[in-house]
C-alpha cells in the first residue's frame, strides 16, 4: 500500500504532542487588537489545545504524526 500523504496546510497549522493531542495557535490575534480585550490577547499569545472532536478531525490529515 501507497504512503498517505500529508496536507500541506494541516502541517504548516497544527502539531501533535506526545500524548496525541493537537496544538494550534489561537485566533483572532492577527490585527484589528486595539478593539479586543488585554484578557483576550494574553491568553491568545501562546499555542492552545484543539478540543477532542477537532482533534480527531485534524489528525485525519496528519497521517504520520508531525513532532
Amino acid at each position: 500500500m501507497p504512503k498517505m500523504k500529508t496536507k500541506s496546510a494541516a502541517k504548516k497549522r497544527f502539531r501533535i504532542t506526545a500524548t496525541g493531542k493537537v496544538k494550534a495557535g489561537a485566533a483572532y490575534k492577527r490585527h484589528c487588537l486595539g478593539a479586543k480585550g488585554k484578557k483576550m490577547k494574553r491568553t491568545s499569545r501562546g499555542a492552545m489545545v484543539l478540543a477532542k472532536p477537532d482533534g480527531i478531525i485534524v489528525k485525519r490529515f496528519l497521517p504520520y504524526g508531525r513532532p
